[in-house]
């Protein structure tokens, strides 16, 4: 088959591909097994992505981004996956955290934190899930009392992306504990000025080895009134649910970038593999699995570049993006673990990166909210 190409690519987008292959063979590829070890990509990977230019890709040129689209962020991601990493968090500093402040920030606030993630400088997470909170937001216990001139901020998160390193922090926190979702506001924490602020252990996970992902603690942590994102308390989760949609479609644009590596590296070993005197490839079973999981993806592949296209125009609404996010998480699943099976023993080898795969695919279907939520979102708007 010709290789595809998405309808919203474009020469510009070429050429950042290429880019961003080049600097991930390099900076990314060669450090897996390092980074798995320690749980963290390396503090100075930020920076060296900020020269280039592959942070904040979506953000406006005036606010030190690339004043590029979501395209731009969607080509990196893809180059990501096919880079054989899952350790580098750029998708939640660039194409969520920024996003917010973008969307929700006062022009100070802008102007003071946009670039300084853009160039890596500081590092962004959100800090949403919590021990007895995960995908049931309204439930969140950390709160946010206002002090004066200051928001107090008492509770814990886990399961932070980027946790260890981040300099700023988007809290959702409850500034009313009365009001339900009405009480819940986002309030910017900046680590390196919070006394009381505490990051805990790296996480250790089934998949995902390299990527950072804490526990953080906030004892009576002062944070300065004007951090509230909106200007407002009780905005945040509209906030939240605005926003939501652009992760879920990130997940989705991973996933399938995940499901197509997957393929590629199934075919490519039972074109070589031999058993009972012949290729692999030769047998009708091995060419038949491959023959689904290549229209698992093409079908996949068809319907995250129409979801990419709606979001290019400002019309992927939430519905559709907990579909691709369901849709595409599901899949890869089936398709790692179908392609897993072709490598026999091999596939169970960690040095394996279809092992590696396998593994990071199946919290897909958890974070950004699970597929069950997915499923009731598009349920109740039938």
């Amino acid at each position: 088959m010709a290789p595809h190409r998405s309808p919203w690519m474009t020469d510009d987008l070429d050429r950042l591909r290429e880019l961003a292959r080049e600097f991930f063979a390099k900076e990314l590829t060669p450090h897996q097994q390092r980074w798995a070890q320690r749980g963290h990509v390396d503090r100075e990977l930020w920076n060296k992505a900020g020269e280039v230019g592959l942070l904040c890709l979506s953000i406006p040129e005036r606010y030190g981004g690339g004043g590029g689209t979501f395209a731009h962020e969607a080509v990196v991601l893809e180059e990501q996956a096919r880079a054989m990493d899952s350790a580098f968090g750029h998708a939640v500093h660039s194409g969520i955290v920024a996003h917010y402040l973008l969307a929700y920030g006062t022009e100070e606030q802008k102007r003071r934190w946009l670039p300084a993630l853009a160039t890596g400088e500081l590092v962004g997470a959100i800090a949403m899930s919590e021990p007895g909170a995960g995908s049931d937001l309204q439930s969140v216990r950390t709160s946010a009392v206002r002090d004066g001139d200051h928001y107090v901020v008492s509770g814990s998160k886990t399961f932070i992306t980027n946790g260890s390193q981040a300099d700023l922090i988007i809290v959702v926190a409850k500034t009313d504990r009365e009001q339900g979702a009405h009480g819940i506001s986002l309030v910017v924490v900046e680590a390196g000025q919070a006394d009381g602020f505490r990051r805990g252990r790296i996480l250790d996970k089934i998949g995902l080895k390299g990527q950072d992902t804490s526990e953080l603690f906030f004892d009576d942590v002062r944070v300065p009134a004007d951090n509230l994102l909106g200007g407002r308390e009780g905005e945040g989760f509209a906030q939240l649910m605005c926003q939501l949609p652009q992760e879920r479609l990130i997940i989705a644009v991973c996933s399938l970038a995940a499901m197509e590596v997957s393929v590629g590296l199934a075919v490519d070993y039972v074109k070589q593999r031999k058993a009972f005197g012949r290729e692999l490839i030769k047998f009708q079973n091995t060419a038949f699995e491959l023959a689904e999981c290549t229209t698992e993806a093409a079908v996949s592949r068809a319907f995250v570049d129409r979801c990419i296209q709606a979001h290019l125009r400002g019309e992927l609404d939430v519905p559709t993006a907990a579909m691709a996010k369901w849709w595409t998480s599901e899949r890869l699943c089936r398709v790692a673990d179908r392609c897993l099976q072709l490598f026999g023993g091999y596939g169970y080898m960690t040095e394996y990166p279809i092992a590696r795969i396998w593994a990071d695919a199946r919290v897909q279907k958890i974070y950004g909210g699970t597929n069950e939520i997915m499923k009731d979102i598009i349920g109740r708007s039938l």
